[in-house]
Parts: structure tokens; sequence; C-alpha cells
């Protein structure tokens, strides 16, 4: 494009110019074209409920090398299985299969996994409806179910 039009009646063309040159910004098409929505398990939303479906522990990314503690989780909104980071010092004792869990976003750079983590997302808050923080720090005791 050349230069901008100025001047009495440039309002019309001005305007075009400007909702042509928004395509240019890829966060602007992300949120005009739904994108996130769409291949997001979550589906937009920034918390999910979800059934524990097994332990598993994943390996750090270099130079680290401690095995991440998370759990494989089946969503209940759409049947999406997604896998989630079980923060805290013996997090994973206080999870068992079947269990119902809410999880998050990780907080990860664009929404992509957190740090040493491969390709984990999310992360565990809630176990049964009790925190997870606060059952690790024993200010409440796991219910029975």
């Amino acid at each position: 494009m050349g230069k901008k039009s100025r001047g009495m009646n440039a309002g019309k063309k001005l305007k075009e110019r400007r909702n042509n040159s928004r395509w240019a910004n890829k966060w602007f098409v992300r949120r005009v074209r739904r994108l996130k929505e769409k291949s997001d398990p979550l589906e937009g939303s920034s918390q999910a409920k979800g059934i524990v479906l097994e332990k598993v522990q994943l390996e750090a990314k270099q130079p680290n090398s401690a095995m991440r503690k998370c759990v494989r989780i089946q969503l209940t909104k759409n049947g999406r299985q997604v896998t989630a980071f079980c923060p805290g010092d013996g997090a994973t004792k206080l999870i068992d299969e079947h269990d119902e869990v809410i999880v998050e976003c990780i907080g990860g750079a664009m929404g992509k996994s957190k740090g040493d983590i491969p390709g984990v997302r999310w992360q565990v808050i809630k176990v049964n409806e009790q925190s997870l923080d606060a059952l690790l720090k024993g200010r409440i005791e796991k219910a029975r179910k």
C-alpha cells in the first residue's frame, strides 16, 4: 500500500485500510477466527473438570533430569484426554485413579507448556472438590469417596 489518505473525505479509505491491515496481526486473526477454541481441549474456558485415568511420570527436558509427576485426565465435557502436571511435593500421592480433578492452564508463554515439562499445558488445582494446595499444606484431610 502507498501513503495514507488525507483530507476531507478520507474517512472511508482510512477505515478500509485499517480493517485490511489488522489481518497482519496474528493475535487478531486467532481471535476473529476463534482458532484457540477450536483446537483447545478446554474449549476456551479457564478451567475444566476431568477424571484421572492414570498417573504418569515424564522426563524433564535437557539440561534437567527429573521425573515430573503428571496425570492423564479425561475431560468430562468433551471426552478429550490431556496430561496435567501435579504441582507440589508428594502431590501424586494425594491423587488416585478415578478421582475427579479440576485443571487449569499452567501459564507458559503463549499458552504453551511451561518450564522443562514437554508438552504439558495444564496443572491440577483441585482433587474431589478439595484444593490440592490445602491438602499438601495439611490444612485439610483428603475426603473419603
